[in-house]
């Protein structure tokens, strides 16, 4: 990992809020679509970039807003790879949060996240916290081969019961789906049994499938040849350079998918998802806009 002087940390506006503390990733994720030459990275992606001052910035842009909103982080980067561990910066910007009365929206893979749990209940109890884990291969020895440097589906799944155990509500991202890999009816109706137990109020799933870009396919297809001899050449007669990788049984598993939903009571549409998680409680709104309330 490198060290930066960042000169910001908040994207976006109107109350919804982006961050992130690192650029790039130790978990090897071998879909992950971080990696895209889109993103202009001039370090290798495992060489994570961190924003040393990342707690001090957002303290100085929430004194700024006038009214509270959430803030979201571990969409581009997870903020609790490895070296949060010994860095503790996700901890120090939680705890900025929490001072100045803003939600948060935390999506990661790892069981890390356990370690902050009191500061996400506080957020909770204040404004609003979501804890937001990634589900997408039950099999344990194929979650290693995907996903080989974080806990598996099985372990993310108890961090999801001890959310709730602590009154903090949690979203499930159900993707990447990948086409002959996991796209099968026993991976994802396994994952969505175990969401329903835990609770979860909501399951992101844009669709059954893979997306890959520049960067990020060539990484994908280097890890097919490596664990899947022949896999590739199958990708690239059914696919060819195409952007969207849907799988063949896309629509029996997006049925299965929104049937379970509906029948156990959890959010599916992601404008549904997104909007429930990144708006307040409408007490807190109201008070956050009440004369002496800004941050």
């Amino acid at each position: 990992m490198h060290f930066v002087q960042a000169k910001g940390i908040l994207t976006g506006g109107k109350g919804h809020y982006g961050m992130n503390i690192y650029r790039g990733c130790t978990h090897g994720c071998v879909y992950c679509d971080s990696r895209s030459a889109c993103y202009r990275f001039t370090h290798p992606f495992e060489d994570v970039e961190v924003k040393r001052n990342a707690p001090e910035l957002l303290a100085q842009a929430l004194k700024t807003k006038r009214g509270k909103g959430v803030i979201g982080t571990g969409s581009m980067s997870d903020p609790y790879m490895h070296c949060e561990a010994e860095l503790g910066l996700t901890r120090k910007c939680l705890a900025v949060i929490r001072d100045f009365g803003f939600g948060a929206a935390v999506q990661t893979k790892s069981d890390r996240i356990l370690r902050d749990m009191d500061l996400l209940a506080e957020i909770n109890e204040r404004a609003r916290c979501v804890a937001q884990m990634t589900l997408t291969t039950w099999d344990e020895a194929l979650c290693g081969i995907v996903e080989p440097n974080v806990c598996n589906t099985q372990r993310r799944v108890e961090v999801l019961h001890e959310m709730r155990g602590r009154g903090i509500p949690t979203v499930v991202w159900l993707t990447p789906i990948l086409p002959f890999l996991n796209d099968t009816e026993e991976n994802v109706r396994a994952i969505l049994s175990a969401c329903a137990e835990a609770g979860v109020r909501g399951i992101v799933c844009f669709d059954m499938g893979l997306t890959l870009r520049e960067g990020d396919r060539e990484y994908y297809y280097a890890a097919l040849d490596r664990h899947f001899p022949g896999l590739k050449s199958r990708y690239v007669r059914t696919y060819g350079q195409a952007y969207e990788l849907p799988s063949p049984n896309r629509d029996r598993l997006m049925r299965l998918f929104e049937d379970f939903c509906r029948v156990h009571g959890m959010m599916y549409r992601p404008e549904e998802c997104f909007g429930w998680m990144n708006q307040l409680p409408e007490k807190q709104r109201q008070m956050s806009f009440l004369p002496g309330t800004e941050g």
